[in-house]
């Protein structure tokens, strides 16, 4: 099975990079293998629609973003099957989310879209552009990276650990790196 975690988020809005900032953290820190699937990492940013061609090459897809929920607070983390999203999720927190939202949904009515599922985060909506990650969501990242190895291990892969670098690391890095 072709695997596809996929970084969503503006790295250039603090919280809002979180999802482009653990997967490219993931993709550095460990060493994936499977006798069987194969693990591709893709920093999609902001790109949301002009992503569909990419999905739809792979046979599933796990999302790291922001997401939004009526009863959480910042840092929380949600873990769920796109087809069965909680309803306390909101997909409101920014507009890349929507848009987000809106892909999946357009890749669905013409049966592109492969089975997903999204690990989120309740950023800090920070209006100011800075690379510094706030303190609830440094946390929470942790348990995202967490719940993302355990489902790929899940999954049939098994990682090693071959770096100790941490994702405020990577967040400082990722304006100096071609893309």
């Amino acid at each position: 099975m072709k695997v596809l975690i996929l970084g969503i988020g503006n790295v250039m809005f603090s919280d809002e990079g979180v999802g482009v900032h653990l997967c490219r953290l993931v993709e550095q820190k460990y060493q994936f293998s499977s006798p069987e699937h194969t693990l591709t990492f893709v920093d999609g940013g902001t790109l949301a629609q002009r992503l569909i061609p990419i999905i739809a090459e792979y046979e599933y897809l796990i999302v790291l973003d922001c997401v939004d929920a009526h009863d959480g607070e910042i840092g929380d983390v949600y873990f769920f099957d796109f087809e069965n999203v909680p309803n306390t999720i909101t997909w409101q927190g920014s507009a890349h989310e929507v848009e987000m939202l809106q892909t999946l949904t357009m890749m669905d009515m013409v049966g592109d879209r492969p089975p997903t599922k999204v690990v989120g985060i309740i950023p800090e909506v920070v209006d100011d552009t800075t690379l510094e990650l706030t303190p609830a969501v440094l946390k929470g990242s942790s348990v995202m990276e967490s719940v993302l190895l355990k489902h790929l291990v899940e999954l049939g892969f098994s990682y090693q650990q071959i770096s100790d670098i941490d994702i405020q690391s990577v967040a400082n890095m990722s304006c100096l790196e071609d893309r």
